[in-house]
């Protein structure tokens, strides 16, 4: 518990008991802090106030009359949240926003912040009077609006149009009178003005979370999520969790299981599908949706961001008639777009091309793509097994999860065929060994792996406000790196600026790690190495690690050393 603020200034010697009963009676029926009234009484002053702040409440002081106002954080924090909450942007270092506060012990306030803001937090006290008058100087010109929920007469008629299922699928019967009911009216364009809004800030996710008494919206933009300013009315989150599934193809009854569902659309005449998974929460049902753009997807090696070196090493593999090429990383990292660019890049009529995928995220030309459903007995290993009997040339499977799969891809690799696929393992080292807790033989999987990509994706410097990350040797030691590495070389940074949303970032870009399994790299696995002996050969054999690329990324200009040390940890 906080020492009461009076009882302090009493203890301190700074006031006595009397002043401390009049600034009291001032304070009822108003709804000034306690310091404020004692400083306005004449009691004590500001600089007094803020130091019994400081130890009242265990954070930092700052005093707003002696710093230089940032003015490009201003449009960082929106002016309703500064003004509810009674706080003042001070100063920005990298991901980590410091805020002045009047009650720096407001959690809720922090995590509000945290999310508008895609900013670490860290609270500062200030006095009330000092909060407010910046407020008024910085804030003034600024429209507060008094409704924090999204007005119907607001809302635009967005340019999007649903794509209709084919007719020869049938709708269910039973929920068309429920659809009916969000079909038209406000609900249809709240829906699509939140998808049109995302698709237009480059968004790759919608997030639709109920809780208590509020609805929260968050777009993912460039790997960060942030939550809209003005989200529709917490009354409307059934509707609007309705229409999405409506659109979605998906069982209207049905709340209480997870569902997926697929929504085709066109936003301003560009064709976007949409991936859509429902889950039950404690106040409703949640979403999440995937936008998937293909004109904003290109399959290039380079435009992934693949440096020649590596492409060169990739194509090579992809030029061998039989093996395994497989991609790893953590979930979301772009797996799936490296294997479609590897099968755009051998794709011709001369060659049969066969997918199992799940869940199918791009349709491409002149490729055989299967749907894998588990819940009808149709996994990966079925679908594999059974694509073994349609003359393939070249396989591509969505993920290797168990040792059936992996032992069938292999059996493909064996008998003439190129497999491609992933798994889900932190570096292209570790996916051997990840193979071989599945439970498949080493000589077997030196015999058919020919290369593995592991990979990150990682935010690009903005362009528009791009300038030098100055750094000193004990910089670069103290997170990780060589100085020898940067020696006459220039690191760069965002500084923030409107057309990346005051963030540094704009746009994302791959990281990736390319191992040839070459012949020491065989004898290696056949020997069960561990994971960072095996790393230990295959550095010895040309392989360049992940944290290397991000360097070459870094001297490129192309993302900044907190990206770099967020996705290349040190082993």
């Amino acid at each position: 518990m906080f020492e009461k603020l009076g009882d302090m200034f009493i203890n301190a010697g700074l006031i006595n008991n009397e002043q401390l009963t009049q600034a009291l009676k001032v304070q009822k029926g108003t709804d000034k802090k306690l310091g404020s009234i004692l400083v306005e009484l004449g009691f004590t002053s500001d600089i007094k106030l803020v130091e019994l702040l400081s130890k009242q409440y265990k954070v930092q002081s700052v005093n707003l009359s002696d710093i230089q106002i940032d003015e490009s954080l201003i449009h960082l924090i929106p002016a309703k949240l500064a003004k509810k909450y009674e706080i003042f942007p001070v100063r920005r270092d990298g991901r980590t926003l410091y805020l002045a506060m009047v009650n720096p012990a407001d959690v809720f306030a922090i995590e509000d912040l945290k999310f508008t803001t895609a900013h670490n937090i860290v609270p500062l006290v200030a006095s009330e009077n000092a909060i407010m008058n910046c407020l008024e100087k910085y804030y003034s010109d600024v429209e507060v609006e008094t409704e924090d929920i999204v007005d119907m007469d607001d809302i635009p008629d967005e340019d999007i149009e649903v794509i209709k299922k084919d007719e020869n699928e049938q709708a269910d019967e039973a929920v068309s009178d429920i659809a009916a009911n969000v079909e038209s009216g406000p609900i249809v364009k709240i829906v699509n003005s939140l998808i049109t809004s995302a698709v237009e800030q480059g968004a790759s996710d919608i997030h639709i979370e109920p809780y208590d008494q509020s609805l929260r919206i968050r777009f993912r933009i460039d790997g960060v999520l942030r939550a809209i300013d003005k989200p529709p009315r917490w009354q409307y989150r059934k509707s609007i969790v309705s229409r999405i599934k409506v659109m979605g193809h998906m069982r209207l009854q049905e709340t209480r299981l997870p569902q997926d569902g697929r929504i085709k659309v066109k936003v301003h005449d560009k064709p976007i599908d949409i991936r859509v998974a429902t889950v039950p929460s404690m106040y409703g049902e949640k979403i999440a949706m995937r936008i998937l753009d293909r004109e904003k997807v290109e399959f290039e090696f380079d435009k992934l961001g693949f440096d020649p070196d590596l492409e060169k090493l990739l194509i090579k593999a992809l030029r061998n008639p039989v093996g395994i090429i497989m991609a790893t990383g953590p979930t979301g990292c772009g797996k799936t777009t490296t294997l479609y660019t590897c099968v755009e890049k051998i794709n011709s009529p001369e060659l049969n091309i066969t997918t199992a995928e799940d869940p199918i995220e791009f349709s491409l030309e002149g490729i055989n793509q299967l749907q894998v459903q588990e819940a009808v007995g149709l996994t990966f290993a079925s679908a594999l097994r059974a694509y073994l009997r349609q003359d393939p040339n070249v396989i591509m499977v969505g993920e290797i999860r168990d040792k059936e799969t992996a032992e069938i891809a292999i059996r493909a690799s064996l008998t003439g065929h190129l497999v491609l696929s992933s798994v889900h393992t932190n570096s292209t080292a570790g996916t051997i060994t990840r193979l071989i807790n599945m439970g498949v033989e080493p000589f077997l999987i030196s015999s058919t792996v020919n290369c593995i990509v592991s990979q990150r994706l990682v935010r690009r410097i903005c362009e528009y406000c791009k300038t030098p990350d100055i750094k000193t040797d004990e910089d670069y030691i103290r997170l990780g790196f060589d100085p020898n590495d940067f020696a006459g070389k220039t690191i760069m940074k965002g500084r923030g600026c409107e057309k990346c949303g005051n963030t540094g970032y704009k746009g994302m870009v791959g990281l990736f790690e390319v191992m040839e399994i070459t012949p020491p790299v065989r004898k290696a696995i056949m020997k069960k190495m561990p994971t960072d002996d095996l790393e230990a050969i295959a550095v010895e054999n040309g392989l360049i690690t992940l944290r290397k690329i991000a360097i070459r990324k870094m001297i490129q200009g192309t993302i900044d050393i907190v990206e770099a040390v967020k996705e290349t940890g040190l082993r």
